[in-house]
């Protein structure tokens, strides 16, 4: 007969595989003849058919694959956006001219931005490999992580300048992004971050992914996608989609003077990447967004067309040329571990400050975001699954894209095209990644995808989120103008954070008040509808982490197995825990898991 320790270890390790994440240590104390590893790999996922308790209905493999191109084909823009970006802060180069204080005519400083300009291309897919990698091997979680637009440009024109022009230098900026990622860190493992967003109201949580997805299509739909939208001088917006030569000029780019709507490129984007994309779904064909990526990128790379992505200028020859080389890989010889860790200048932490308080709300309402997308939101505790692990990804993610010398990392809202797909678990995120890996050894190709190739792709997935409006409660006023506010302030910002800065600050005012104004009265002046309102509480779960929670259980585990215990106690202990393993089996079906024709664990306990 098994002896009760080692029947005890067998039937904790079924329970870690059947409520926690599957316990590799376990997995290979039992590990025999009688036992397949394999259940752990098809337990982790928690794929269709894995038999888990909480399987995620619709995941399939394939499905995942598909999933995770598609996210990476929708975020793979910004391998070459961020570059340009950043470089225009001049990174590590030096301005010395005197007459010239950007340095707009000094060749050599330009050959330096341009140097500066490659590695960032190396050190931006490189990061976005590392972060989604880890993102759905430690997370579990479809969302694919990259240096986010937005917290680039603040870095580039707010902070360091550019070329060097601002308050702080690029050594100095990034000193801020690597420690901001290290306070991220202690700040999720607290528990601080999933508690911040448990405790919004349902209301503008719902806002702020209509939001999120208003922003996606206002992507889609400007210079940075179709580029239908362009800038006005008279309005806060235009119509766009004029060809260069019909700017009000070259210092205002995508401001149309004549000609809008005539751009070719504009018009593939919105045929072959938009409505050829939305009839393929209609027939449910698979990887329709991915289809018009790839087939609006392919007719773009011809050079004589009126639609290529490599005209016949002196920066399409540079393109092309860089295009041409398919294959390289370019070290990291200007940007890479160049931090000034000098934290005694003001403005150092004046920086810091800012990109905590914006990267708290954008990162963390992003990844609440996609995770509700994804269905993945536990409807009970207002949380997600693993995001403890999530966070932490995302704030060791941020030190180490400093590291390599770019912005802060976070998650992409990108991933809501792979989501999609039918992306449901953390295969599609380490798909993506390696397909950003791979990208490190083809930057010419996967940097040559056009901006109107991923638009249409971005305006469809926008419109897929806004659904979220539907379950606004818009009966009562003071929870739907919050959740307007947040939605309108988002897009029309360009910045999540302010949005939901917007929605909790008039929640607050708009339900704070009538609260006041009703205690004081003892419940005799209140809104006429406030039955209608939604009704505002703390989630159950507390502050403490899930990871906490979990340490504490095992512990105790540990602790009762430690006890000394008579043969008595020990032979009682053992029928107790066949008495247990025999009710876990009859209430959860299914989880007699036959891999190769071997027994599951908990056959192999019952013998």
């Amino acid at each position: 007969m098994q002896s009760a320790t080692s029947f005890q270890q067998a039937y904790i390790c079924e329970i870690d595989l059947m409520f926690n994440e599957p316990n590799f240590g376990c997995c290979r104390r039992l590990s025999s003849e009688e036992y397949d590893l394999d259940i752990c790999n098809i337990l982790y996922f928690r794929l269709e058919g894995s038999d888990h308790p909480k399987e995620r209905i619709g995941s399939r493999f394939t499905t995942e694959i598909r999933a995770g191109l598609t996210t990476w084909a929708a975020m793979a823009y910004i391998i070459s956006v961020n570059a340009a970006i950043l470089s225009d802060s001049g990174g590590t180069c030096v301005c010395t001219s005197e007459t010239d204080p950007v340095c707009l005519s000094d060749e050599t400083y330009l050959s330096c931005v341009n140097d500066v300009r490659n590695d960032l291309i190396t050190s931006t897919a490189a990061i976005a490999a590392l972060a989604s990698v880890l993102e759905g091997v430690l997370a579990n979680l479809p969302i694919g992580m990259a240096p986010g637009l937005g917290l680039n440009a603040y870095f580039t024109y707010s902070i360091v300048g550019f070329h060097g022009s601002g308050v702080i230098t690029y050594r100095e900026a990034l000193a801020a992004v690597f420690l901001e990622g290290w306070i991220f860190l202690a700040l999720s493992l607290l528990g601080i971050r999933q508690w911040l967003v448990r405790i919004m109201p349902q209301s503008l949580v719902l806002g702020i992914g209509s939001g999120i997805g208003l922003f996606i299509a206002l992507i889609g739909l400007s210079a940075n996608g179709l580029g239908v939208i362009g800038g006005d001088t008279t309005n806060f917006v235009g119509l766009g989609g004029c060809k260069p030569e019909d700017w009000i000029s070259a210092d205002m780019p995508n401001y149309c003077a004549r000609g809008v709507l005539q751009s070719p490129t504009m018009w593939l984007g919105i045929f072959a990447g938009g409505f050829l994309t939305v009839l393929l779904m209609l027939y449910r064909v698979r990887g329709a967004i991915l289809i018009g990526v790839f087939l609006t990128s392919i007719i773009s790379w011809p050079r004589p067309t009126s639609v290529t992505f490599f005209p016949h200028t002196d920066a399409g020859d540079v393109l092309f040329d860089y295009f041409k080389k398919v294959a390289t890989f370019h070290p990291l010889t200007k940007v890479g571990n160049t931090i000034d860790y000098n934290y005694g200048n003001g403005r150092v932490w004046y920086a810091l400050i800012t990109f905590l308080y914006v990267d708290i709300l954008d990162t963390t309402g992003t990844l609440y975001a996609m995770a509700k997308f994804a269905g993945l939101r536990d409807p009970v505790t207002m949380d997600f699954e693993n995001s403890t692990w999530a966070y932490c990804v995302d704030a060791f993610s941020i030190s180490m894209g400093a590291l390599m010398g770019t912005s802060p990392v976070t998650a992409f809202i990108e991933s809501a095209t792979g989501i999609s797909e039918g992306g449901k678990t953390g295969i599609t995120a380490i798909v993506t990644g390696l397909a950003f890996f791979v990208s490190v050894f083809f930057a010419p190709i996967f940097a040559s995808i056009p901006s109107w190739a991923t638009g249409g792709a971005l305006v469809i997935v926008g419109s897929l989120m806004i659904r979220n409006v539907r379950e606004i409660n818009w009966d009562y006023i003071g929870d739907s103008v919050p959740a307007f506010l947040t939605i309108i302030i988002i897009p029309l910002s360009y910045n999540i954070a302010y949005g939901v800065i917007a929605g909790i600050l008039s929640y607050l005012i708009l339900n704070g008040l009538p609260w006041v104004i009703r205690k004081l009265t003892n419940d005799y002046i209140v809104p006429p509808n406030m039955e209608s309102s939604e009704e505002w509480s703390i989630p159950p779960g507390g502050m403490v982490p899930g990871w906490m929670s979990q340490l504490g259980e095992r512990l105790n585990i540990i602790e009762k197995r430690s006890e000394p215990r008579s043969s008595a106690s020990s032979m009682n202990m053992e029928m107790s825990s066949r008495e247990n393993v025999n009710q876990s089996t009859k209430s959860l079906e299914g989880m007699h898991l036959d891999v190769k024709g071997k027994p599951s664990a908990i056959q192999y306990m019952q013998r």
